[in-house]
């Protein structure tokens, strides 16, 4: 008996061999496959397979029990990328609400001029969505095992497209850099509202399942920023937010930030599911809606910040664990949208264990730790990951973190905290090589916050503590959140336009470090060497109008003054050197100008014990009460 079922079973697994030897071949003829896309250095190809049919709602779910995945390979280096793919149903979904269809879909961005190859594996069987084995499963036939090449020329894109610029590159610096153009990116853009996808466009369940429905957005006061050949779906929908874009990139910003998911949250109607409670199959054409709004995003230059959860539902997937849940979300993120150039992936917003009220289980260190593991893991191309406190980043900057920012939030309503809390973490010590880049993406009190210009249209605290406070302790971006106490609040608003005076200061803001010429991401704060001064009008000692300064020693010297009413010194390195001043105006913007005093001299030696000479930097030429902007650049 021992002896037929050992034949038996040797029979059955030649046989199984020989099938899968048959299958191998017929798949290497290859199914359909469509190559969409400008075959261009930076642009986005799309691999579109014909595969099995199966739907959203099929019982044999599409998205836990298949898995495609398309090895790019770069013939002259030898550099390669595996990118997850998605089920794609009719492969037009945008347009026709499809929920079902064969189509199944991978997006690439190639970072080489030249010939590129790829490689696909479809694998099927249970849960082998979420595996990393490389023959997890049995083969899905079709596409499995099938290849193909391509020949990638440079990009003709213009800037601020970002395919002119190239990826953005977390480099081991508290600053990140466009792998193309070699500049280095300060962001600044809107961090609300947060339910920005809460777009009535969108297909999808959210618009009649009783949660928050009157919430959702129109964006129409955008309709009108809506140009002809930009892009729309389903004859003429997405117009408003398309057109939102379009403004915040005219208005000379450039980054925009939103949830992916905010179940349980303060709105509710944002998620990429086919319902508000299911979490394993996924909302194909409203996913594809995204992306189109992504990709315009992404030409008109703005940077993707991409939250993946809040507060409230960071234990809503997995207990806040990574089982299948967790995974197939971020699969899915990854595979749609990980192509896009510039964006972060934040792992929740106000996340952790820090207020008594708890909608869900908080999530634990480890926890935090194996989220950003999973998108080092398994994003192809190794995005900047971040996440917001709640917990403070004290329990992420250890050896085994894979987090290369601080996503930062602040409290005070005058924003007087955001230059100690950012110095603060740039100075912390570096256990994993992976200086930590600190955004500011929601300064001040989150009643007040960024209030519109019909209540402050001057904005100067917002101005003066917020964004220069944080520019000058060395953040590499800020973000503006409305707060929830003014109209066109965090959840309310649909027209940036209602603050408008406000984004012009930011402009001023990131144009001067465009036209300063000088290495900024080198630079670290420098408050220490500012001399203590007396105010001119109050004689008091340092009166309250803080002067702060980022820059390199003995190099250059940006310096912000909330004031010229009293004289600012600098202790500059002694030894033979000269400097030129030239002064910069943060409420209107402009060209760098003279002030009184155009070079500073130091011709002192270098002594044992007092290595530092004390100058003044002068005055600007006018308005002595008001803030500006000095650099002193060494000649």
């Amino acid at each position: 008996m021992l002896k037929i079922t050992l034949m038996h079973y040797w029979f059955f697994a030649i046989s199984c061999l020989m099938i899968s030897f048959s299958t191998q071949a017929k798949t290497n003829a290859g199914t359909a496959v469509d190559l969409d896309g400008e075959l261009q250095k930076w642009h986005t190809i799309t691999l579109t397979f014909d595969g099995p049919e199966t739907s959203e709602i099929a019982e044999d779910n599409p998205f836990v029990n298949y898995r495609l995945n398309v090895e790019f390979t770069h013939k002259k280096t030898g550099q390669q990328f595996l990118v997850p793919g998605y089920f794609a149903a009719d492969g037009k979904s945008h347009n026709t609400g499809a929920i079902s269809g064969n189509k199944w879909r991978v997006h690439f961005s190639p970072n080489e001029v030249g010939d590129w190859t790829w490689h696909a594996s479809f694998r099927k069987g249970r849960f082998v969505a979420v595996s990393n084995l490389p023959l997890t499963g049995l083969t899905g036939e079709f596409m499995d095992n099938q290849k193909g090449k391509f020949h990638i020329t440079p990009s003709t894109k213009k800037y601020p497209d970002f395919r002119a610029r190239g990826r953005l590159e977390y480099i081991n610096q508290p600053y990140l850099r466009l792998a193309e153009s070699g500049e280095y990116f300060i962001k600044s853009g809107p961090d609300s509202p947060e339910n920005l996808l809460a777009y009535i466009d969108f297909d999808g369940s959210f618009h009649n399942d009783k949660h928050n429905d009157d919430s959702i957005k129109t964006w129409k006061d955008h309709e009108k920023d809506w140009q002809k050949g930009d892009p729309s779906w389903q004859k003429g929908k997405g117009k408003g937010l398309i057109g939102a874009f379009n403004y915040l990139s005219a208005q000379g910003l450039n980054s925009v930030s939103f949830l992916t998911m905010n179940i349980l949250g303060d709105d509710k109607n944002v998620f990429p599911y086919v319902d508000y409670t299911t979490y394993d199959r996924f909302d194909v054409s409203k996913l594809a809606q995204w992306e189109i709004a992504f990709e315009h995003a992404q030409s008109k230059g703005l940077f993707l910040h991409f939250k993946t959860q809040e507060v409230e539902n960071q234990g809503l997937l997995d207990n806040g664990g990574l089982g299948l849940e967790r995974k197939l979300y971020y699969r899915e993120l990854i595979a749609r949208f990980s192509h896009h150039l510039a964006l972060n992936w934040n792992m929740g917003e106000e996340n952790g264990e820090w207020s008594s009220w708890k909608a869900t289980v908080p999530q634990t260190t480890n926890q935090r730790l194996s989220m950003a593991q999973y998108f080092h893991d398994h994003d192809p191309y190794k995005h900047h990951i971040v996440i917001h406190n709640g917990n403070f980043f004290h329990d992420l900057t250890g050896a085994n973190s894979f987090y290369t920012g601080a996503s930062l939030q602040t409290s005070q309503e005058d924003y007087s905290g955001v230059h100690s809390e950012v110095k603060q973490i740039r100075n912390w010590p570096v256990a994993n090589g992976k200086p930590l880049a600190v955004s500011v993406d929601e300064p001040g009190h989150h009643k007040y916050n960024l209030p519109p210009d019909h209540i402050d249209p001057e904005h100067t605290l917002t101005r003066m503590n917020a964004l220069w406070g944080a520019l000058t302790a060395g953040a590499w971006g800020v973000e503006w959140y409305f707060g929830y106490g003014a109209p066109e609040s965090d959840l309310s608003a649909q027209s940036w336009r209602s603050r408008e005076l406000f984004w012009q200061q930011v402009k001023h803001a990131l144009d001067f470090f465009k036209i300063i010429d000088v290495p900024y991401h080198q630079a670290t704060n420098l408050d220490n060497v500012i001399v203590d001064s007396v105010d001119e009008k109050s004689g008091d000692k340092d009166a309250s109008t803080p002067t702060w300064v980022l820059g390199v020693e003995e190099q250059f010297y940006i310096v912000y003054a909330q004031s010229l009413n009293k004289d600012i010194q600098l202790n500059l390195p002694m030894g033979k050197t000269d400097y030129s001043i030239q002064w910069y105006d943060p409420r209107q913007g402009g060209k760098l100008i003279s002030g009184t005093i155009e070079t500073i001299h130091i011709d002192e030696v270098k002594k044992e014990y007092w290595d530092k000479a004390s100058r003044s930097i002068g005055k600007p030429p006018n308005n002595f009460d008001k803030d500006w902007v000095i650099l002193l650049k060494r000649l």
